[in-house]
């Protein structure tokens, strides 16, 4: 995501060299339509309307002033942009969920939403007792600790329970170490940018994590925990979406080199779910 930093101070009505790059970020988590709206290859510079009106609503989802420019000073921070981050959009099907739905705490005036649910609100089966997770075959071995833990802090606040054993292709959750392109459509980008997602279509079945990433297991100079991302994937996996609250482990942005655990907002939320 380097290319942004080229980008601080412009707005609507700029033709800004590279803008096709910012466009392509939009598109990647949801801000913009994939289908272009003109065929004129000179709009490809073109910061319009469209562009405009998906910054604001990235701003607003990132607690930012809705002003629409790519001002780091006065509005929109373009190193928060440009954090790695989780690989599942921020708008689904055209409905963005970080601060729209489900505010459950208010200060004053204001007020925030603390959880949000994909559109329809779907969820696993209530006769869903257990979920059987596996491993794709060549995954190292110290990887399923990291992961078992994840699952059991989810567990801790559902009925559900968590099972390793099934063969990997009949288990409820497909767990894999991918690189580039690897099949669903959507690439992974080297080391940082997209760290890792989960399968789009809700409730989640695969989660696939950047095999070229630096991890480690619990806080560690410059490496992923990997506890921390499988904690945020296996969220989607339980059908929350991303939340507009930093604290939140559902936030899509994901540091270096630092642990984070369930907040009060995620616990809310999948208990709100089961």
């Amino acid at each position: 995501f380097g290319f942004l930093q080229s980008l601080q101070g412009y707005k609507k009505g700029d033709k800004v060299k590279g803008i096709q790059y910012l466009k392509k970020y939009l598109q990647q988590f949801g801000y913009l339509n994939s289908t272009p709206t003109s065929s004129n290859v000179e709009d490809d510079d073109l910061f319009d309307e469209t562009i405009e009106s998906a910054i604001k609503t990235y701003q607003i989802n990132f607690n930012l002033k809705p002003s629409g420019i790519l001002d780091p000073k006065t509005t929109m921070s373009i190193s928060t942009m440009s954090m790695p981050r989780c690989g599942v959009p921020d708008i689904i099907n055209g409905s963005t969920r970080m601060r729209a739905d489900y505010v459950m705490h208010k200060h004053g005036n204001n007020s925030r939403a603390l959880y949000a649910f994909y559109p329809g609100k779907p969820r696993w089966s209530p006769s869903k007792k257990v979920l059987n997770y596996s491993f794709k075959n060549g995954t190292r071995g110290d990887v399923h600790e990291p992961i078992r833990v994840p699952l059991s802090e989810w567990g801790a606040f559902t009925m559900i329970g968590y099972s390793l054993g099934l063969p990997y292709e009949m288990a409820d959750i497909k767990i894999s170490f991918e690189k580039v392109d690897h099949g669903d459509g959507s690439p992974f980008d080297g080391p940082g940018g997209v760290l890792a997602h989960s399968s789009r279509g809700p409730p989640g079945r695969t989660v696939h994590f950047d095999a070229t990433e630096n991890w480690s297991v619990g806080a560690k100079p410059n490496a992923f925990d990997l506890g921390t991302v499988g904690l945020h994937e296996l969220g989607h996996i339980m059908v929350l979406a991303h939340s507009s609250v930093k604290s939140a482990i559902m936030y899509p942005k994901i540091p270096m080199g630092a642990t984070k655990g369930l907040g009060y907002g995620d616990i809310y939320g999948i208990r709100a779910l089961y």
